[in-house]
């Protein structure tokens, strides 16, 4: 017996001292003998390390040495006030702000005497919405027990005398009444997988006022399955809406913007980190993700970088009036800025062609992407905050603003973010991140690789198993309901009785030194 024990206790120390060291001398010789690596070359197994520290570097930063307000393209504090939202339904937080209050930036003015609860305007006879939440029971050091619970909501919808209406003044037979203010912004079947697809159309539809947009990859099952409200976004490749050979299908484009769900539809131009045709990874284009878009599987798609065909805004305009005939409903365009001039331009052209989109949908150089070079999501047209003001302002002195619903896009996650877009001029909100979030997204954008880490954007069977669609679902509901709530408490503290009367006198510039400034001031000084 001892010796037997003698005998194992060696074989340990063995495998303990003589196995690693045998690794060690073997990748020494490997790396000595290679020629892609000069740090390798000089500095066999201890060069490793550094490659090690560079590989897991973004998740060390993110998790242990970033401080609550550093990451991008979100802050720690922005993603968990997110996830709070759909997890918890709570913006709550104790002590006080961790905001940075000596950098520039806008701030909502506030009024002496804040209105009252009972003079707020809203939908006080919509049906409550049933949705559930987390409850912690027990928080340790490394577990966490909670349970869910159902709950009961204030959807929190504007009221009949502030709804906004897409396609009031083109005259179409089918016009979209939204009183929900934010809604999803595009999001392609295909750049999502099937499971988050299905959990944000049952969340949007749960909460009810809200919609989604399809995204430039087409109108899919999985965005109808929950039944909510549809934006059907269509890009330059025109999928959803082409024939094999790319061509624009005028009766298959019918008959998808005949379902009931499908409310309005929208020409992308360009979004903000990209401007360009969209592209998907071969690897993320399964059988079913060819055949709504009418490719082949398997092949990366690469879409123009505009409309063929369409070089002038006359052009966009005739077919914008060819979607809206086909359809009878409100149509619109997505686009972005790069200069003042360049919004006047765009104003002054829809102005001559007597032919006007329904909605213009601005997004931000910050918006996000599933897929995008980096020299375009980095330097590419100009930041919504600035862009927004130029847009409402070309409309005006064209005698257009009245006629177009402006929506603006573009790291709106929070509501303070998206009632200031409304005060810089729009009149209803995109968000893409935020609902991303909500059904699990944890940031570690891998998204064009087919390799999402918690089965968001990806189309792998096997890694989108995690993503529970009916968990999901709820915390989407709840994202867009607290949002709503967030946005309704700032219209108080404004003195406001309605987040839609929120316009430029209620935000105000502040800028590293202490200086303020106006919006209209803001114009002036560049």
């Amino acid at each position: 017996m001892e010796t037997t024990i003698i005998v194992l206790l060696g074989l340990l120390i063995v495998f303990i001292v003589f196995v690693p060291a045998g690794l060690v001398l073997w990748m020494y010789v490997r790396d000595r003998q290679q020629k892609q690596h000069a740090i390798l070359k000089n500095f066999p197994v201890l060069g490793r390390m550094r490659y090690l520290i560079e590989k897991t570097g973004p998740e060390f930063r993110q998790y242990l040495f970033n401080n609550d307000l550093e990451g991008k393209p979100f802050s720690r504090e922005q993603f968990v006030s997110t996830v709070k939202a759909g997890k918890y339904k709570t913006r709550m937080l104790g002590y006080g702000s961790k905001e940075n209050f000596n950098t520039n930036g806008y701030y909502i003015v506030n009024d002496m005497y804040p209105t009252l609860e009972e003079e707020i305007r809203r939908d006080r006879k919509a049906d409550a919405v049933l949705s559930k939440v987390y409850e912690i029971d027990n928080e340790r050091l490394f577990t966490r027990q909670e349970h869910h619970v159902e709950e009961s909501f204030d959807p929190y919808l504007l009221d009949e005398k502030d709804t906004i209406t897409l396609g009031k003044h083109s005259g179409v037979k089918q016009p979209f009444h939204v009183k929900g203010l934010i809604g999803q912004s595009g999001m392609s079947y295909g750049s999502l997988g099937d499971r988050a697809i299905k959990a944000l159309s049952i969340g949007n539809a749960r909460a009810s006022g809200s919609w989604m947009n399809t995204g430039e990859g087409g109108l899919s099952e999985y965005h109808l399955s929950g039944g909510a409200d549809i934006i059907w976004q269509i890009g330059p490749g025109l999928f959803g809406a082409r024939d094999q050979a790319g061509n624009f299908n005028p009766e298959l484009f019918r008959k998808q913007a005949a379902h009931e769900q499908v409310k309005a539809i929208e020409i992308k131009l360009a979004q903000g980190a990209k401007q360009r045709g969209g592209h998907v990874d071969g690897a993320k284009v399964t059988e079913k993700i060819a055949s709504i878009r009418n490719v082949e599987p398997w092949k990366t798609i690469d879409s123009p970088n505009r409309f063929k065909g369409i070089e002038t805004t006359e052009k966009l305009m005739s077919f914008l009036e060819e979607l809206r005939r086909l359809s009878n409903k409100p149509v619109g365009i997505k686009i972005t800025l790069g200069s003042k001039q360049h919004a006047a331009r765009l104003a002054e052209e829809l102005k001559a062609s007597a032919i006007l989109p329904d909605f213009i949908t601005l997004d931000g150089s910050e918006g996000g992407t599933g897929a995008s070079y980096k020299e375009m999501a980095d330097s590419v047209s100009l930041p919504l905050f600035s862009a927004l003001p130029m847009l409402e302002e070309a409309l005006n002195e064209t005698g257009l603003r009245d006629k177009i619903t402006i929506v603006a896009s573009g790291k709106l996650l929070t509501p303070n973010k998206a009632v200031t877009a409304l005060a810089l001029g729009a009149d209803l909100i995109h968000v893409a991140r935020g609902f991303m979030i909500s059904v699990g997204c944890i940031m570690a954008q891998v998204c064009h690789t087919n390799e999402c880490p918690v089965g968001v954007a990806t189309t792998d069977p096997k890694r989108q198993e995690a993503l529970d669609v009916e968990e999901k679902s709820y915390r989407v509901t709840n994202f867009i309901i607290s949002m709503r709530e967030g946005m309704h408490n700032l219209a108080v503290a404004a003195g406001l009785h309605s987040p839609t009367e929120f316009h430029r006198a209620h935000v105000i510039y502040k800028d590293v030194d202490g200086r303020t400034y106006s919006v209209e001031d803001m114009e002036k000084k560049y």
